[in-house]
């Protein structure tokens, strides 16, 4: 029996979309190098250090960031928001620039690639960046492709992502019980619900 066109319409690229993925992808990784020099910044990375000799703030080098002394870029830094690339860990202006990174990575490459048809046992919602657990899977995800992507990580990189990071990310969000089991189950109709959460105890 013939299947209407639209059924299969979110599983496959047409053949002259392909070289604006090639672009994408291009422009993504980057923009993916970019933003993690500016995370190494943010967080104040270090290259590792071998002589245990002082930095330019009095302190032997490898210390923690926690025992510089107020008032040093190193105390700044952890002033302004927790040393951690995960975006959960982030807040205002940097939580909403990671975020709207993410989504161009989620909009532009992973749903075009791998969305799939929206179904009953397979959820999706187009307000996904409302869902913390979503945002926090994707994040994770999309921090692993940068990885993964890269030259660095070897011929078998991109197979690791697939089968280490993509397989399993996709298969927690888009289960019928995942963060989107209230929400859209058709993109004619869509729906957005955000699932309640344990109470802590004594609350």
């Amino acid at each position: 029996m013939f299947e209407p066109a639209h059924e299969s319409e979110p599983v496959r690229i047409p053949d002259h979309d392909l070289d604006d993925l090639v672009s994408t992808v291009t422009q993504l990784v980057a923009e993916s190098r970019k933003q993690g020099e500016t995370l190494a910044r943010l967080t104040d990375e270090q290259p590792p250090e071998q002589d245990g000799e002082q930095d330019e703030t009095g302190h032997a080098e490898g210390t923690t960031p926690a025992s510089d002394p107020e008032g040093s870029d190193a105390a700044a830094t952890g002033a302004e928001g927790p040393s951690s690339i995960f975006i959960l860990a982030l807040d205002g202006k940097a939580y909403a620039e990671e975020l709207a990174t993410l989504a161009t990575w989620v909009h532009h490459l992973l749903l075009p690639v791998y969305g799939r048809e929206i179904t009953t046992g397979r959820p999706w919602c187009q307000r996904w960046q409302e869902h913390p657990e979503a945002v926090a899977r994707l994040h994770a995800l999309w921090l692993a492709w940068q990885q993964l992507t890269d030259v660095d990580a070897g011929l078998t990189g991109p197979s690791t992502w697939h089968r280490d990071h993509l397989d399993p990310a996709l298969m927690q969000l888009r289960t019928a019980d995942g963060p989107f089991g209230a929400c859209t189950t058709s993109q004619a109709r869509p729906n957005h619900r955000l699932l309640a959460s344990p109470e802590p105890a004594g609350v």
